[in-house]
């Protein structure tokens, strides 16, 4: 748990050192591409699906889940823009481990898997932040595994919330995390929407969130709940 809660703290400390600009490199790489738009909870693909192409969200958000025999559903992550997924399909998948929506008015990139393998044998600049993106974001997974084992429900909430609302990043004192619903919290963090419903309260009761048309503002004073023991 303390060194998940450190890498936690390392990571918001990290937040506004410059990041890997992957629209510039897709740009200036002359990357075969198409722009697709989805609306709000449409599906962009299922869980079975040829997994053909890799994508890139532009603006908006996705959200990346699984379904079990008995259609209980785990959300695996959101994100937003500056996200790549559906990168399956160059590590050998033939079809799409899980599902994506888009849980926002949202465009993609969709560069398709030949391409994709092209440009990173060619373009070594690219390549290199791909990769280094992609090692981040596993990193970010292992995170996500410990807080999961070992940090409570509360904390787990208010860790998503700020990493959804990428606190700390783009010189932003707080953040704003785009509309997402209480069943999709309480996937992501393992519990129940009337847990998830309970510590929202609290946290705006205390002042850590506040609710707009926009979304939900999230101030930086919800780290305290992560930093707590």
């Amino acid at each position: 748990m303390g060194c998940n809660l450190a890498g936690m703290v390392k990571e918001f400390k990290n937040a506004r050192m410059p990041v890997f600009d992957a629209q510039a490199f897709l740009d200036s790489a002359g990357v075969a591409r198409k722009v697709v738009q989805y609306r709000k909870l449409q599906q962009i693909y299922a869980q079975d699906d040829p997994a053909t192409s890799v994508m890139y969200v532009q603006k908006g958000g996705v959200k990346l889940s699984v379904v079990n025999e008995v259609g209980k559903e785990a959300v695996l992550a959101i994100l937003g823009p500056g996200d790549f997924f559906g990168d399956g399909s160059m590590a050998g998948q033939s079809v799409r481990m899980g599902t994506a929506t888009a849980v926002t008015s949202t465009i993609l990139l969709v560069i398709e898997k030949n391409e994709m393998i092209r440009v990173l044998h060619t373009e070594h600049a690219f390549s290199d932040r791909f990769v280094s993106y992609m090692l981040s974001r596993n990193i970010r997974i292992e995170e996500d595994l410990i807080d999961q084992l070992f940090n409570s429900s509360e904390k787990r909430l208010a860790r998503t919330i700020l990493l959804l609302a990428r606190y700390g990043k783009e010189d932003q004192a707080d953040g704003v995390l785009p509309k997402v619903s209480q069943e999709t919290l309480a996937g992501m963090i393992g519990t129940t929407r009337s847990r998830v419903n309970f510590f929202m309260n609290k946290f705006r009761k205390l002042g850590f969130i506040q609710y707009n048309k926009g979304g939900l503002q999230v101030h930086k004073s919800l780290l305290s709940v992560v930093l707590h023991d």
